[in-house]
């Protein structure tokens, strides 16, 4: 199982679940699914970390600043150059399907710009990683972590996430059953 994760989500674990891990127990896990591979953070996720609530998630998450521990195990992902497989196919439902109402009112100028900032954000970056994942491995089973829903698409001209993945046929959860579905992890509260 490989698992990208979202700032959203990245930002979830360290206000709500890591002030009650104690023994650091979860702090360690997720350093280690890092290291083995099993946890993707790309690169765009690690640059809205930097940007995201002054910095929580690098200042708790202390081994995403250390340039040893990045250089070792190639933190982030580098996705600026990454294409989707089948590109013509991703490109036509980039253009039709994960279109929302408001970027049908746009202009053709308009519409294009919003669809390269849109190509070049986190959201983008790890669904086309997810894509080429799956592509160059179709017995991975590879998940995206994110806290968005498929509603509310706050007036933006591209969907949501979830939305996109359902399409795309990408299994999407949310950091509280990501944590459910480890194995090794067991968050209770006493």
């Amino acid at each position: 199982m490989k698992v990208v994760i979202d700032t959203s989500s990245l930002l979830s674990l360290v206000r709500y679940y890591l002030p009650f891990d104690t023994n650091d127990r979860l702090f360690k896990f997720i350093q280690n699914q890092i290291e083995n591979g099993g946890l993707i953070i790309i690169d765009e996720v690690l640059n809205e970390c930097k940007f995201t609530s002054k910095g929580l998630v690098l200042d708790k998450l202390t081994y995403l600043t250390d340039k040893e521990f990045r250089k070792v195990h190639k933190i982030p992902t580098k996705t600026k150059d990454l294409l989707p497989p089948s590109t013509r196919k991703f490109y036509n439902l980039v253009d039709n399907n994960f279109r929302t109402p408001l970027s049908r009112r746009l202009n053709d100028a308009e519409f294009e710009q919003r669809k390269k900032e849109f190509l070049s954000s986190a959201d983008a970056r790890m669904i086309i990683y997810a894509l080429n994942e799956r592509h160059s491995n179709s017995d991975l089973e590879i998940i995206l972590v994110t806290e968005e829903t498929e509603t509310a698409n706050d007036n933006k001209a591209f969907k949501k996430i979830p939305s996109i993945c359902n399409i795309l046929k990408i299994e999407v959860i949310t950091l509280p059953d990501l944590l459910e579905k480890y194995n090794g992890i067991n968050i209770e509260f006493n």
